[in-house]
């Protein structure tokens, strides 16, 4: 096998070194929302105009970071089986999600300071439509309720979610019982 050329190298070297930044972003904005430039250079291990050469802003990043959230995310639901009752799949998906989104709920508020919500809503586009195939299913079969909008139902799952994030977070509830929380307030809620 011959040897790698020079642009080659330079190419794996600046991937690599992307993907230490943006891993660096995340883990920076998951503590801290208003993380800084700076901070995130530190983390990643490189200097300001190593990143700067990859992303020209704060909002380059960001949205590098919460598309790879979002992307990690959809690697773990994406195992899912959603097959069978609607109820019993929604039950799965929860139980699957709830915790990527309190690791993501900070992130999330840093995009919402950054991008525009329609950007924000792009990123979630896969994630809001797996949701809404669910609800949909579970309303043909007749255990969801049709008295309210679809596209309402599915915003209010994604409510609960961060709520209970943001709970979990504050410590006033406690980690192992929030996915249970979660799944009996949803499924309250989406009940026929």
């Amino acid at each position: 096998m011959p040897p790698a050329s020079p642009a080659r190298r330079r190419r794996a070297d600046a991937e690599r070194s992307i993907a230490r930044i943006v891993s660096a972003a995340r883990e920076c904005l998951s503590r801290d929302p208003s993380a800084s430039i700076d901070d995130i250079a530190k983390a990643a291990g490189v200097g300001r105009m190593t990143l700067y050469g990859h992303f020209r802003n704060r909002r380059e990043l960001v949205d590098a970071a919460m598309a790879d959230a979002v992307r990690a995310g959809e690697e773990v639901l994406s195992d899912v089986d959603l097959t069978g009752p609607a109820h019993e799949a929604l039950t799965r998906l929860l139980e699957s999600s709830w915790s990527l989104v309190a690791e993501s709920t900070a992130i999330l508020a840093a995009a919402q300071g950054t991008l525009p919500a329609g950007r924000i809503r792009e990123l979630h586009a896969g994630p809001a439509q797996r949701v809404e195939d669910l609800i949909r299913r579970g309303q043909d079969e007749g255990v969801f309720r049709t008295d309210m909008p679809l596209t309402w139902l599915v915003n209010v799952v994604h409510y609960v979610l961060h709520g209970a994030a943001e709970e979990n977070h504050a410590d006033r509830l406690k980690p192992e019982e929030t996915a249970g929380v979660v799944i009996a307030t949803i499924q309250s809620i989406l009940a026929a």
